[in-house]
């Protein structure tokens, strides 16, 4: 990590240990469960932003409320439904929410991914609405609210179960808590600022406008104090719902407010990054034989051009539209026959939903088709690999590889492209990057950007990206380490915590400008 940035985050921390942090999130950081001998066990954050606000959370002493999904998860747990972690060094408490299957059928499979996902991203046509879906939604979210209100600490002790002279900060996370900022804000008032970060796209309003109960996610959303998005294209299509959508609203373009019944919510972009010195650690820890016996265990000859995908299975990924650009490329570049081969690693994601086991189905069509159609029995153009990889195996392969390709249909901000240029410690690389993701606002410029669906162009870049000279790569490859560097997920923390923050610090100035006339 670099300096300067570890010293803002530290400045930031020093801060945050006179307020109560309260993360809010699906996902929790701890896992119990039970291992072959019926002995609790522990699963801890393995990469990402839980990983990333693990540290946070510790240094703060705060509280993270999260859904229990651990089968040994309420045996782990006090009658208030918390548990401190980490178990051997306790720093904060865990605060569990159970969902019972149909909870998460209808909140979390239906609601939350069958509409808002697939709308986020502009893709109508994957939307599924039920009623249910969203009474459900709804009622979870009020369960959250409810374990966070639990949470808040106030002066007199009216609110919460805490009674120090600490403020409260809660910080939600992602499309899954459209509502509970509002449901929240009823509780507490003023009593705890209130910051919600939305992970994935916001869309324009012609999409948007599909969404049922649209107003209701709007005001819920509105009632933070802070509404974080990753790049300013998402701020302002927020922005221009809003404008639509609530009349009663008032959007100030200028300073990018917006007032509603009294309450003044901010929209702010940070562009979220991952952990740079962590990743490359792990990229050059594999020895020096690493890459000779990771290409005999999956088949790949040695001598040539390997390109990398990194995914779980989603249809906003772009793999059927990656696979058709490479298929189109060695049909009409016949030079790359028997010289390049594709390694997709592809996580299986969200089969209980329908499109999600079709995608899988077609995804598996498709390399079958490519390979009987190009390979040989000394070369496969496509190797796909189930198997489970360390983080140290996958850094290795990023390391290693001449080249990635994202390409997303839409993507919040795609962090495996962030995550391969962290790996690439030897600057040998090039990135092939969707001019949809978030990620291209940071890394076009020396990216090699692609349109996911022009199939033609999409074959050309490859061959670019393919034959392009080392010089070029290093080149390349350097500005954006550069720019990953300085935009890794701890500048990114420090910038949301700092924009949060500074709300209080307005508040305080205005009521003393108010008193001192």
């Amino acid at each position: 990590m670099a300096e300067s940035t570890q010293q803002s985050l530290d400045d930031t921390l020093s801060v945050l240990e006179n307020w109560d942090l309260i993360v809010v999130s699906n996902r929790q950081p701890y896992r119990h469960t039970f291992d072959d001998n019926d002995e609790i066990a522990v699963d801890r954050p393995a990469g990402g932003l839980t990983a990333g606000l693990d540290p946070v959370v510790q240094q703060t002493d705060g509280t993270w409320v999260a859904w229990g999904d651990g089968d040994a998860d309420r045996e782990a747990t006090d009658d208030a439904n918390s548990v401190r972690v980490p178990p051997e060094d306790p720093a904060y408490t865990l605060k569990r929410v159970w969902l019972s299957e149909s909870d998460v059928a209808d909140y979390y499979y239906g609601f939350s991914n069958r509409v808002l996902w697939p709308l986020s991203h502009s893709l109508e046509n994957k939307v599924t609405f039920e009623d249910r879906h969203w009474e459900r939604y709804r009622e979870v979210n009020q369960q959250f609210a409810d374990s966070v209100v639990d949470s808040v600490a106030t002066d007199d002790g009216s609110v919460g179960t805490e009674t120090d002279d600490s403020n409260s900060l809660v910080w939600f996370q992602d499309y899954h808590f459209g509502l509970a900022p509002q449901f929240v804000r009823e509780e507490v008032g003023d009593e705890a600022l209130l910051s919600h970060f939305w992970h994935i796209p916001w869309p324009e309003r012609e999409v948007f406008r599909d969404c049922p109960h649209q107003t209701e996610l709007l005001r819920g959303l509105l009632a933070n104090d802070l509404l974080g998005f990753h790049i300013p294209d998402y701020c302002a299509n927020f922005l221009d719902c809003v404008a639509t959508i609530l009349p009663e609203a008032a959007v100030d373009w200028e300073s990018w407010t917006v007032e509603r019944e009294g309450h003044e919510c901010r929209v702010r972009s940070f562009p979220m990054g991952v952990d740079t010195e962590r990743i490359a650690e792990y990229a050059a820890a594999p020895d020096e034989g690493f890459w000779a016996e990771f290409r005999a265990e999956y088949g790949i000859p040695e001598d040539q051009a390997v390109a990398v995908g990194i995914d779980r299975l989603d249809y906003t990924k772009g793999i059927p539209e990656r696979l058709a650009a490479i298929e189109h490329l060695l049909e009409t570049e016949p030079n790359w026959l028997g010289e390049f081969t594709y390694v997709q690693k592809a996580t299986p994601s969200r089969t209980e939903i329908p499109e999600y086991r079709e995608l899988g189905r077609q995804v598996d069509r498709d390399i079958e088709r490519i390979n009987e159609r190009f390979g040989t029995d000394d070369w496969q153009p496509i190797i796909e690999i189930e198997d489970y990889l360390t983080e140290e195996a996958l850094y290795g392969l990023c390391r290693h590889s001449d080249l990635a390709i994202v390409s997303p249909l839409a993507d919040g901000m795609n962090l495996v492209a962030m995550e391969y240029v962290s790996a690439q410690i030897d600057h040998t690389g090039v990135l092939l990057l969707s001019d949809r993701a978030g990620a291209d606002d940071l890394l076009g410029d020396a990216a090699v950007t692609i349109d996911p669906t022009d199939t033609e162009t999409f074959a050309s870049r490859l061959d670019l990206a393919l034959s392009m000279p080392d010089e070029e790569r290093q080149r390349r490859m350097r500005a954006l380490r550069s720019v990953v560097a300085t935009t890794n997920i701890q500048s990114w923390m420090a910038d949301v915590f700092d924009a949060t923050l500074a709300l209080e610090q307005q508040v305080d100035t205005t009521e003393t400008d108010v008193r001192s006339h």
